[in-house]
């Protein structure tokens, strides 16, 4: 009774509720009188001899006659009638032992004849249900029992043999890389035959945290599926996380797979039907901009659970209990689109019309217990096989994942809808629970594609390091955050959350500090590849190769470290452009060992260097000066820096940026009427209770109401006015609600068209529901386009209905457009934007500020969720930003080139030996739209990597020195098609926004 009592006031997911309601859902009351109800339903169950069934119950047991056709008794009956092919009338009687109790017209309607793929998996969770390592060890003996249980269910019929899919490949990787030959071998026979299939994500990912290149080498190991082992990787599943990167449609076909299974979980966050979910049908196919398609099925409801849909009806329990629930499932997707109403899941929003389901077959996922990460059971196979000899229809057919799909290709695929573009994740506000660990993992995307770039060069080939650290970036960004009760420190079960937290955050670090290595690495060896045999020139003391990891030639920042023991503290020295003799101003800041005897002795030397060629470099000579260089000069610049391009001015009384004046276009860039100011510090707290597991299920937001405080950075104090020979910079700190500290440093380098801002924050911990913002309002129009993982989104780019809608998960820029001037602003270390006002983190996410089109608000971080993602956040954290304008600039490229300031920095590469190249370029394109992202290097092949930013198909021409022969592949090695090499240089087709990788054979 208390159970009862608790579930029934708290609104809890309990399937007996879900269940009943599906029966009252699903029923129509014939009979009700004193007490005793009677209720009908139409349900479409089959006999292999014709007839169809009506099933009635009672609230006590009675006879229940279908007049002339068939009889009953009992509270829950099924009878039989003929099969109709129109509405038919027929009598019920319900009697007892006295009699009549009462009697009822009821009308048989034609049932339609399904077919039903029960796929049988276990959702991945790395983490949430127990720590990381317990979870993937179990997840390696589901795999000794799905062997098993495939063997022993060998001789059934073919239509109930047991059958597994492996929903997330990586347990399968490693159980292949540990188990004995015999068994390895039984494995692959069973996903040769169909059995078990290997799908292909290799867990379930928050795509918008991944890099495009980060996506396409997680789906690297289908090829060796397939080479080693002699089974294709025809599928894939998404599973829980509700969305997915527009680029994992390209990904996915490049790996040759067409066929995606995705099972969102709204868990009570999520209004995808109040932004057109209700319009996305089942199955369908999702294309990209490339004209490239995924066959989808979205196994979906409004409210959450979607991926238990085959528990929820039984379908693990009791052959009993799904003949008595899967059928009316069934009848309800027949006749409204969503089997649930309201109140189920824990979900208190407004009901979800949608239209009826529209064809005859069904995928249905089933978990072998009612939770993640549960093990195969023999009980779905068990039941199929029962419900087979019994019912003629539906038909069930225990099923690997791609069986459902070749069975909607062959049969319906030109009849399904087509949908475009992102379908952008509901859950992504999530990666700000993990700010600083998650801006690490950025950092290191960037410098990863930096670090194999200039191994290669180097003539190495770092290939296999590389995808290692990616695999742990990608690791990071897979979808599991925490534990089921994050802020509990458990060693064992959901309540381990400090544990799951301190791995999970680890790896993230670990990642940065291999790319961090790799690059390290890369500098040295590519400098020393460089290094001629021989004396330097005369009055030469070393060079520097600044290499510019972009694609296209720019001015920019470089910083490199110039060692005691090369040139002496104590000899000025001067900074010359090989290319035309010119002294470049360069800045010095001394490394004395007395203030850092941990670290290597010398100066850091800062100069912006002119025009370096893209995936090429520039050659600086450091030669004796006839005096050291200028200190910085600290002088009180009264708030204002400025360089040719831009006056900058900040209001110490306001405590935000007043002005960004753009000097060449003669424009203010800051709407100085916006509800914030530029780069202004916000933090809200929200009148929401932590530590409560799904707390989001059971809040809903309308209004403001839950929104506790906003509060913004006060007390602003410039501590630094410095200009050096290079650089102008304001540092000021500020106080702030929810930090310790908060340090902004606004930075102009002298010759580059670009504003940096750094904003570092000592972040208080606390479980108290959060969020701090940047605000950066532009005297702008709305944003016309913005980065996204293997795309570009834009206000007029299509986006897969139901799609996330108060905010962005960007990777790295977003563009204003303007007949005059374009803008465009970067982020670094923070993906998530909202755009023109702050929403409430509740659903349906209502406004908390009016419209401001031309405002980003940077979500630099939250804890707004009580389950899965870390309850509290703190410590040191950065986030770098970077504006720039252009009149007349197209918005994707000005993006692009805002962003490579950022993520692209200039490597300062030390060559102690002659170099004889004043300047040289390893790959260039001719093509604005078209972006080199890296150089890698594969046996005695070159892969370069193209990636397209364009809205429609463009040919553009790369040429690499030395190129004698080339292959080109759409991302991945598979599928690779001669190309005509014609002078150093080969013609790539790129579909729109699409990559391409050129395999090339190099003098």
């Amino acid at each position: 009774m208390t159970s009862r009592l608790l579930q029934r006031s708290l609104g809890s997911p309990d399937y007996d509720g879900i269940r009943q309601a599906l029966r009252n859902d699903t029923s129509t009351p014939v009979i009700e009188l004193r007490g005793l109800e009677v209720r009908v339903a139409v349900l479409p169950l089959f006999t292999h001899d014709g007839r169809q069934a009506v099933r009635v119950s009672s609230t006590r047991p009675l006879t229940h006659v279908l007049v002339g056709v068939d009889s009953a008794t009992g509270s829950d009956v099924t009878l039989l009638v003929p099969e109709v092919s129109a509405p038919r009338a027929f009598t019920l009687e319900s009697r007892d032992d006295e009699g009549l109790v009462g009697s009822a017209r009821i009308t048989v309607t034609p049932q339609r004849k399904w077919s039903v793929f029960v796929v049988h998996h276990s959702h991945l969770d790395i983490g949430y249900t127990d720590p990381q390592g317990t979870v993937l060890r179990h997840h390696l003996e589901y795999l000794d029992a799905a062997v098993r249980l495939a063997d022993e269910t060998a001789s059934w019929p073919d239509d109930a043999k047991f059958r597994w899919t492996v929903e997330s490949s990586m347990p399968a990787l490693k159980w292949l890389e540990n188990r004995p030959a015999e068994q390895v071998e039984a494995f692959a026979a069973a996903a040769r035959a169909g059995v078990i299939e290997v799908t292909a994500l290799p867990f379930q990912l928050h795509t918008e945290a991944c890099s495009t290149e980060e996506l396409y080498r997680q789906l690297r190991f289908t090829s060796e599926l397939q080479d080693r082992y002699g089974f294709a990787t025809r599928s894939a599943m998404h599973t829980d996380v509700p969305g997915a990167v527009v680029g994992l449609v390209d990904a996915l076909n490049a790996a040759g797979v067409r066929y995606l299974a995705a099972a969102h979980n709204w868990a009570g966050r999520s209004v995808p039907y109040l932004h057109g979910g209700d319009k996305l049908t089942r199955p369908f196919r999702w294309r990209a901009p490339s004209g490239n398609e995924l066959l989808v099925w979205f196994t979906d409801t409004p409210h959450g659970m979607a991926y238990m849909e085959g528990n929820t009806v039984g379908l693990t329990d009791s052959y009993e209990l799904a003949d008595d629930l899967l059928p009316r499932y069934l009848a309800a997707l027949a006749t409204r689109g969503y089997p649930y109403g309201p109140g189920t899941f824990g979900w208190q929003g407004p009901d979800a019309p949608r239209e009826p389901y529209e064809l005859d077959v069904l995928h249905m996922r089933v978990q072998g217990a009612h939770a993640d990460n549960a093990g195969p059971s023999i009980v779905p196979a068990a039941i199929a096989r029962t419900w087979n000899e019994r019912w003629a229809w539906p038909r069930l057919r225990s099923a690997a994942n791609s069986d459902f799909f070749e069975h909607v290709e062959e049969h319906y695929h030109d009849r399904l809808a087509v949908h475009e573009g992102d379908w952008t994740d509901w859950w992504a506000d999530g990666l700000g629970s993990g700010a600083r660990p998650l801006g690490y993992v950025r950092r290191a995307q960037s410098a990863l594609r930096a670090a194999e770039t200039l191994h290669t060069l180097a003539g190495a080939d770092a290939t296999d390091r590389i995808d290692e650290a990616y695999d742990k970036v990608a690791l990071f960004n897979e979808h599991t955050w925490g534990a089921a009760n994050p802020w509990e420190d458990a060693e064992e079960a959901g309540d381990s959350g400090g544990l799951q937290w301190t791995r999970k955050s680890s790896g993230a670090y670990d990642a940065q500090d291999d790319a961090a290595d790799l690059l390290h690495a890369a500098v040295r060896r590519f400098g020393a590849a460089l290094a001629e045999e021989g004396d330097l020139p005369e009055g030469t003391l070393a060079s520097f190769a600044v290499f510019n990891p972009a694609t296209r030639a720019r001015t920019d920042l470089v910083r490199a470290f110039l060692p005691r023991d090369v040139v002496a503290a104590d000899v000025p020295i001067a900074l010359v452009d090989a290319r035309t003799g010119d002294t470049l101003a360069h800045h010095e800041e001394y490394v004395h060992p007395e203030d850092w005897p941990t670290r290597p002795i010398g100066r850091h030397l800062h100069a912006v260097v002119p025009d370096v060629p893209g995936n090429g470099y520039a050659r600086i000579d450091v030669v004796t000066a006839g005096s050291q260089a200028a200190e910085p000069a600290e002088a009180d610049l009264g708030g204002v820096i400025e360089n040719e391009f831009y006056r900058v001015t900040y209001d110490v009384r306001e405590g935000y940026i007043g002005s960004i004046f753009d000097k060449v276009a003669g424009r203010e860039l800051v709407n100085r009427d916006a509800a914030a100011g530029f780069g202004q510090y916000v933090y809200d707290s929200y009148a929401t209770a932590p530590h409560f597991n799904h707390l989001s299920g059971h809040v809903g937001a309308h209004d403001r109401t839950l929104l506790g405080d906003r509060a913004i950075g006060r007390g602003a104090t410039i501590v630094k006015a410095q200009r050096t020979a290079v650089t102008e910079r304001l540092v000021v700190e500020l106080q702030g609600k929810g930090v310790d500290w908060l340090r902004t440093t606004i930075e102009l380098h002298r010759g580059v068209p670009r504003l940096d801002l750094t904003y570092q924050l000592a972040k208080q911990g606390t479980p108290a529901k959060e969020a701090v913002f940047l605000a950066f309002p532009f005297a702008a129009g709305p944003a016309t386009a913005w980065e996204l993982t293997g795309g570009v989104g834009g206000r007029d780019v299509p986006q897969v209905p139901g799609s996330a809608a108060y905010m962005l998960p960007i990777r790295h820029w977003i563009a204003f457009d303007d007949p005059e001037l374009t803008v465009a602003w970067a982020t670094l270390e923070a993906p998530l934007v909202q755009l023109g006002t702050i929403h409430m983190p509740y659903a349906p996410f209502p406004p908390t500020l009016e419209q401001e089109d031309g405002t980003v608000y940077s979500w630099a971080l939250n804890n707004i969720w009580d389950t899965n993602f870390p309850s509290q956040q703190q410590g040191e954290t950065t986030f770098r930003y970077a504006v720039m304008s252009q009149a007349g600039a197209d918005g994707r490229r000005l993006g692009a080139l805002a962003a490579s300031g950022l993520t692209e920095p200039f490597a300062g590469v030390l060559v102690t030996g002659p170099c004889g190249d004043a300047a040289r370029t390893y790959a260039s394109v001719d093509h604005p739209d078209v972006l080199v992202t890296s150089i890698g290097q594969a046996g005695a092949e070159r892969v370069v990597r193209l990636q397209s930013l364009a809205a429609e198909p463009v040919e553009v021409t790369l040429t690499v020195p030395g190129l004698r022969s080339a292959e080109v592949s759409a991302g991945l090695e598979r599928g690779r098609e001669p190309a005509e090499v014609a002078g150093e240089s080969v013609k790539v087709r790129l579909p729109a926004c699409g990559v391409a990788a050129v395999w090339g054979t190099c003098a």
